[in-house]
């Protein structure tokens, strides 16, 4: 739940705090296209759970980190990366990857950091997770395998560094399929109260601003994560063999480091780097997405996450908004495979 869940962490939180969002951003009304108003991309059907690895990972320098990352498809295609959130790894588009792959596309799917075979280069760099850190990581990324530009998906942690970089760097974001929306975090906005019910929905991150809540996650990180993988979809039927796929990624050396200073960050009780400094005041503004975009939301997303409403206008260029229905929770990608790789070939096409 994401926890990336951040979801704004508090400028969008659902039914229970749409009044404030909506305050914050002065939207109301409807996204400008909805689900039916523009042709969608038809792909082989493909059911939930039918792959579940990939080929041979492959590791590359870039940045500040040694990243590991699948790839699939033509490597002359064009090029779709996908961005995973917390607590999930790669696997959340396991079934994704070969529905694009087969379309013709390059996709890449990198381990953020403190996640599976990525690794920080030097023991001596800050185990950083402040929004921009992570998206610049991408953006190194794509410097290391010299592509310019690419279609960029994400849902939760994922979710806000692909809005971040189509923010920032337009001209290396061809196109966004974003899952909850617009999720640029900004932080004076994070230390306003919300409703009680809706500061409930963020019992973890207060948990993570404590030593004993940093201690709890070390000793538990997995169950931790199965915990909040059943709260995030309450109807996603995951069997063991699943989820253990993607909490392997949890025993990464930094994992814990990045997801406690991720939070803490966000509650302003951790400070960030002072190279990101510009980048976080840019974002703290607010900037308007201008590059195509597709927003989705499963139906039965139980992490805390704005209403469409509320984000509308953030997306400045063509703009479509789908509710993915069955059930489908946070982890959107793995859940409704089909659903996310029809809109990203549908996005990269606009």
């Amino acid at each position: 739940m994401s926890h990336d869940v951040d979801y704004r962490r508090r400028g969008f939180l659902g039914t229970a705090a749409m009044t404030l969002a909506a305050s914050q951003f002065g939207m109301v009304g409807s996204a400008r296209a909805k689900s039916g108003d523009a042709e969608r991309a038809h792909l082989p059907a493909i059911k939930p759970g039918t792959n579940t690895s990939f080929g041979p990972l492959k590791q590359i320098d870039a940045g500040l980190l040694n990243v590991g990352y699948a790839e699939a498809g033509p490597a002359e295609g064009p090029v779709v990366i996908l961005l995973h959130g917390w607590p999930y790894d790669i696997h959340s588009y396991v079934d994704v990857a070969p529905l694009l792959a087969s379309a013709g596309y390059r996709v890449i799917i990198p381990y953020m950091r403190g996640h599976g075979t990525t690794r920080f280069l030097s023991s001596g760099t800050i185990r950083n997770g402040q929004q921009a850190a992570v998206a610049v990581d991408v953006v190194a990324l794509m410097d290391a395998l010299k592509i310019q530009r690419a279609t960029i998906g994400g849902y939760d942690l994922g979710g806000r560094s692909a809005c971040i970089i189509a923010a920032l760097w337009p001209e290396r974001c061809k196109a966004l399929v974003a899952v909850s929306g617009y999720l640029i975090n900004n932080r004076e906005l994070n230390k306003k109260p919300l409703p009680p019910r809706a500061e409930y929905a963020w019992w973890y991150q207060y948990y993570f601003a404590t030593e004993h809540g940093a201690a709890g996650y070390e000793k538990y990180r997995h169950d931790f994560a199965k915990l909040i993988w059943e709260i995030a979809s309450p109807k996603w039927a995951f069997d063991d063999a699943t989820f253990d796929r993607t909490a392997a990624a949890f025993d990464n050396p930094d994992h814990v480091s990045i997801v406690i200073h991720n939070y803490r960050w966000r509650q302003s009780l951790a400070t960030g780097e002072p190279r990101y400094d510009d980048l976080e005041k840019r974002l703290a503004e607010g900037p308007v997405i201008t590059v195509p975009t597709i927003t989705l939301e499963g139906d039965a997303n139980g992490a805390p996450h704005p209403d469409s409403t509320a984000y509308a206008k953030k997306f400045s260029g063509k703009y479509t908004h789908r509710i993915i229905r069955g059930g489908i929770g946070h982890n959107l990608p793995q859940e409704a495979p089909q659903a996310f790789a029809e809109a990203v070939a549908e996005v990269e096409s606009y």
